[in-house]
């Protein structure tokens, strides 16, 4: 027993993750092969992506039609995730770039955290769908709105995060470089922001996740081309194979924003850990 646990230990992540997941594969195959779901509430795999598959290519209406129909909702699915992608980057820079400057006032400004803090940490408590009504009466169901919507899920985090980065800075990195006279803008540049860069990236990666899972919530309406509105449309459809599909997509995608921006962390702090 104590070998294989040993063996086990010993074996690379990666094969341990495609074993897992070749698991996960032959229990739900089997489940639905041997008819204990209702194909209707868990299609197979095979019908997943086969879904998947009819989604991302030009086909025939139907055998006994000439007509010939690409992807779903005229769009392919890449399409679909593409502009949602389009959406999400817009939101994020938008967010990353006005979160960063309120959380450098903030952290500047004692007076100004005092008022302005309470009323950010309320935004980033309300739910999305408690204020998408709201802006859709502002903005009407275009772009603005699910923007707006993706911007001020992800805007919260990165402010806090700058914020908390800020104040961790070591007072005595500060001091010394103006001790050896560096004036504010170089501290800031040179001292503070490295410093305070770990936190807000981390900030960002989770406000990437609050945005990519407030993506269904965005494309609610008028939400074509968009992978969630595409999972959503589908769901009400009954087309379940295809609604699994897209939330694989969605998750995937999730999975490798996530890796991109650890990435990108460990690239522009590369001192973090070296202590």
């Amino acid at each position: 027993m104590g070998t294989l646990r040993l063996k086990i230990k010993n074996t690379p992540h990666a094969l341990q993750a495609l074993a897992s997941l070749a698991l996960l594969l032959l229990v739900w195959w089997a489940a639905t092969a041997a008819g204990l779901v209702n194909p209707l509430y868990l299609p197979g795999p095979g019908e997943v992506w086969n879904a998947f598959v009819e989604a991302n290519i030009c086909r025939p209406m139907s055998t006994d039609s000439d007509r010939i129909i690409c992807g779903e909702q005229q769009y392919f699915l890449w399409q679909h995730l593409l502009v949602s992608l389009q959406r999400i980057g817009i939101g994020m820079a938008l967010a990353i770039v006005a979160g960063m400057l309120i959380g450098f006032v903030l952290a500047e400004v004692e007076w100004i955290s005092r008022i302005f803090l309470p009323y950010i940490n309320f935004v980033r408590a309300l739910p999305p769908l408690g204020y998408i009504g709201l802006l859709i009466v502002w903005f009407g169901i275009g772009d603005t709105t699910k923007i707006w919507l993706l911007f001020l899920a992800a805007f919260p985090p990165i402010v806090l995060a700058t914020l908390d980065g800020i104040n961790g800075v070591s007072r005595d990195r500060v001091n010394s470089a103006r001790a050896l006279g560096a004036g504010t803008f170089q501290t800031f540049i040179f001292v503070v922001f490295p410093s305070a860069l770990p936190s807000i990236m981390n900030g960002i990666r989770l406000a990437v996740g609050f945005a990519w899972t407030t993506v269904v919530a965005a494309e609610l309406n008028n939400g074509i081309p968009g992978i969630g509105a595409l999972a959503y449309l589908s769901g009400t459809e009954l087309n379940t194979p295809l609604t699994i599909a897209c939330i694989f997509v969605i998750g995937i995608a999730a999975l490798l924003l996530d890796g991109l921006i650890q990435l990108i962390t460990r690239l522009v702090t590369p001192w973090v850990g070296q202590d």
